[in-house]
């Protein structure tokens, strides 16, 4: 039997792919906001398990609080180091930002 010689992935590289693809699979819209194109998902109370500190306001969007998660659309950079670059947002601090 021929051995195999595909590299394993790491573990944080795999993690890395389902962050993206379970964000991916959800419902999410494109919005325009300071001149940059964002993508914006919307997590419900149930699917908010940690801690986040909102960048509109600097306060804590505490677990179990619905919110919003943007990141850059249009970054140079690539659409993994955009979603690496996700920031979570209380709704109100998002609307008004």
């Amino acid at each position: 039997m021929p051995s195999s010689r595909r590299r394993k992935r790491t573990e944080s590289s795999q993690r890395a792919d389902d962050s993206f693809d379970r964000l991916l699979s959800g419902w999410k819209r494109s919005e325009s906001r300071r001149g940059a194109e964002w993508n914006v998902q919307p997590v419900s109370a149930q699917q908010a398990v940690k801690d986040y500190i909102c960048p509109g306001c600097g306060r804590t969007v505490a677990a179990g609080t619905a919110h919003i998660v943007a990141w850059r659309a249009d970054g140079v950079l690539g659409d993994s180091a955009d979603l690496n670059a996700r920031r979570h947002w209380h709704r109100h601090c998002w609307k008004i930002a």
